[in-house]
């Protein structure tokens, strides 16, 4: 069977999976790519339904879900409709696949809408007290930092902030550390930080955290699809992500990772159905000893179902594959625009500091003015980056992305830009 072939009917395939009524599916490859060779991503790529003539760069903002994902939501939906049954028994297949593509096991992790609901559960859940500082990165997304001002606010903890070192990963350790103190009880970095790119070093400062007994949380919103991630490895005490930015999940996915011997220490933010291991009315209560007592209330089963179905499409390609494809295209782009006039790479040079975004600014030029103009004129759908007053556009090349493809058209629309 040749590769074409195939592709159709491992299509085939995810269109037409079912799952029996209380049944659980299994999470299994949605296709089997075989050896691989530089035509592969072509073929890739043919999985997103993207419209013609789009070229899509902002997977850093929402990475739209391929159709295996989609089917697999499709069928899993009518299924629910048609048996009028909630399908809650789907949940742990979806969560154990989901866990082992980031080194976790399956009670350490929750799913949630989104990155920003799992942050929320650490800052909200964490017993700190007036005067406790947290530290974050100054390229904080709102939905990793909003939670942390609301208990700033109400509560009198103290946010402090550095401004991330884009030459060295040492460097980003001094400026964290030079921030910590005696009440310093949490720090909390982007894994990758949105704006431009920067790749912290979360094990070195999972282990200097460790060493002075400080909570270690990672925003990875834009690193879990982008880059290999394994929490265990990295020796945070919790790690948030979206499902529907580098993994391609369905929108309103994500989970919520705690190393298993701090689960008792985040308290419930929200509680519900899922969140008891038993309970008497009015005053007995006893919590689930899982991180899915986070969870609460009933959960879409063809949402997990897409989570778990993208997860597998990403474990058929293969995440080191992903990550080097990825970096590989920065790196092509970034040589190839350098010299234009006027351009300032925003992104850091140091390989060890960044994967598939790269950000740059153009002298004179407004960023909103340069990604309407991308988008109206070349087809490239971009991201404007107004963090921090930077004025600056941000491209994120993913597994749809194709050097013969995309990087013509790319180089030639930021050349056009810088021209006029």
């Amino acid at each position: 069977m040749n590769r074409k072939t195939f592709f159709k009917r491992s299509l085939a395939g995810a269109a037409a999976m079912t799952v029996p009524l209380g049944g659980v599916q299994g999470a299994r490859p949605v296709v089997d790519l075989g050896e691989w060779d530089t035509s592969s991503w072509k073929q890739v790529r043919a999985l997103f339904p993207f419209e013609p003539g789009l070229h899509y760069f902002n997977t850093g903002g929402l990475g739209p879900p391929s159709t295996p994902v989609l089917e697999a939501m499709r069928r899993q939906a009518e299924l629910q409709a048609r048996h009028g049954e909630n399908y809650h028994g789907l949940a742990e297949g979806a969560r154990e696949a989901v866990a082992a593509h980031v080194g976790a096991e399956a009670d350490e992790l929750a799913f949630v809408r989104n990155a920003s609901e799992a942050n929320s559960i650490i800052a909200g859940g964490l017993d700190l007290r007036r005067g406790d500082e947290v530290i974050l990165d100054a390229h904080a997304h709102p939905g990793g930092s909003f939670a942390w001002l609301v208990r700033q606010k109400h509560e009198g903890i103290r946010v402090r902030i550095f401004e991330p070192d884009p030459h060295t990963p040492e460097g980003n350790l001094e400026r964290i550390f030079a921030l910590v103190n005696k009440r310093t009880r949490v720090i909390q970095l982007s894994h990758i930080t949105a704006p431009t790119g920067i790749l912290f070093d979360v094990e070195a400062v999972a282990k200097a955290a460790r060493e002075r007994g400080i909570w270690f949380h990672i925003d990875g919103a834009q690193s879990a699809g982008m880059i290999p991630v394994d929490v265990r490895t990295i020796g945070c005490h919790s790690f948030a992500t979206s499902g529907h930015k580098w993994l391609n999940a369905p929108q309103g996915t994500g989970f919520l990772y705690i190393a298993r011997p701090h689960i008792e220490e985040v308290a419930c933010v929200h509680a519900g159905a899922y969140s008891d291991a038993g309970y008497e009315l009015p005053d007995q209560f006893t919590y689930n000893p899982r991180v899915q007592r986070h969870e609460y209330g009933t959960r879409d089963a063809a949402q997990l179902v897409g989570f778990q179905t993208a997860v597998a499409l990403q474990r058929a390609i293969g995440m080191e594959r992903i990550a080097r494809h990825g970096k590989e295209l920065v790196d092509r782009c970034r040589e190839a625009i350098r010299e234009i006039a006027g351009l300032t790479l925003l992104t850091p040079e140091d390989p060890r500091m960044y994967n598939s975004i790269l950000t740059f600014r153009l002298e004179g030029k407004d960023s909103d003015v340069i990604a309407s103009r991308m988008k109206k004129e070349h087809g490239i759908r971009c991201r404007t980056v107004k963090e921090r007053g930077l004025n600056a556009v941000r491209l994120s090349w993913h597994v749809y992305h194709e050097e013969e493809a995309d990087l013509p058209r790319v180089v030639t629309a930021i050349r056009t830009m810088a021209r006029g």
